[in-house]
């Protein structure tokens, strides 16, 4: 079975994360299959882009597996190139979150254009719970589209939050009941595929140039500390610990 399931319909490219059984967890093979499609070149009756994750679960982030043992290798995941993909494909790219979207999950969700979540979904990130941190480039994402008060909430506390409350606050585009998630989509899909390419393609490069100012503020202490975390003790047993289905314990080294 395919870890990526590529549709065409029309002017609609669909894209499934088709790992129900690992909660769509993004392994390698999947992570470079994914890149490949959002970076591959756009044709002309090409409209929207719509990601979406087979099963229950959106999308439950990186691998534990591989990225536990990559801890203390210094080794870059590559999720950064994936999301910068998002942010970078010309057409609008539509997130459809119909379970829970966590850690890199909840970043994938979030570097789409629009997200069209269901009440059953939630967003989070549970990184602190496993001795982990994000980087810069991910934290910013966060800052852009949620704000401080709901960045720190979620990365200190790590506890997903409803997408019924990122809704009413104005960070996703639309949460619906469970039963109506299809036609909600379909509509949205269907208004963005109608309206002028062009017009699209030069919104989309406008309001992620506007938005990557943050980039360029000098960041690399916090760098270090973020893979001090991600080197650490802490984030081996942190990992295991999840794996095990047991407490963490963490001694901040």
């Amino acid at each position: 079975m395919t870890s990526l399931i590529v549709e065409t319909d029309g002017p609609v490219r669909t894209v499934w994360m088709n790992r129900p059984e690992k909660r769509n967890a993004i392994d390698s093979a999947m992570l470079q299959d994914l890149i490949g499609v959002l970076q591959a070149p756009v044709a002309a009756e090409d409209r929207v882009v719509v990601i979406r994750g087979k099963g229950p679960v959106f999308c439950s982030g990186l691998d534990m597996r591989e990225r536990r043992e990559s801890v203390g290798t210094g080794k870059a995941s590559g999720i950064e190139v994936l999301l910068r993909a998002i942010e970078l494909c010309p057409l609008p790219v539509v997130a459809v979150v119909q379970g829970d979207a966590i850690a890199g999950g909840n970043e994938l969700a979030l570097h789409c254009d629009l997200v069209v979540a269901s009440e059953a979904a939630r967003f989070g990130m549970s990184l602190a719970q496993v001795g982990m941190a994000p980087n810069w480039f991910l934290s910013k994402k966060l800052m852009e589209v949620l704000g401080p008060v709901v960045t720190r909430e979620m990365l200190l506390l790590g506890d997903p939050l409803p997408a019924a409350r990122l809704h009413a606050l104005g960070l996703i585009a639309r949460c619906v009941p469970v039963d109506a998630l299809e036609t909600e989509v379909a509509a949205l899909v269907a208004r963005l595929a109608a309206n002028a390419p062009l017009s699209l393609k030069a919104m989309k490069a406008t309001t992620v140039r506007q938005m990557s100012l943050l980039a360029d503020i000098p960041h690399d202490d916090i760098e270090a500390l973020v893979r001090a975390a991600m080197q650490s003790e802490d984030a081996r047993e942190g990992m295991l610990a999840r794996l095990e289905k047991r407490r963490a314990v963490f001694k901040g080294k």
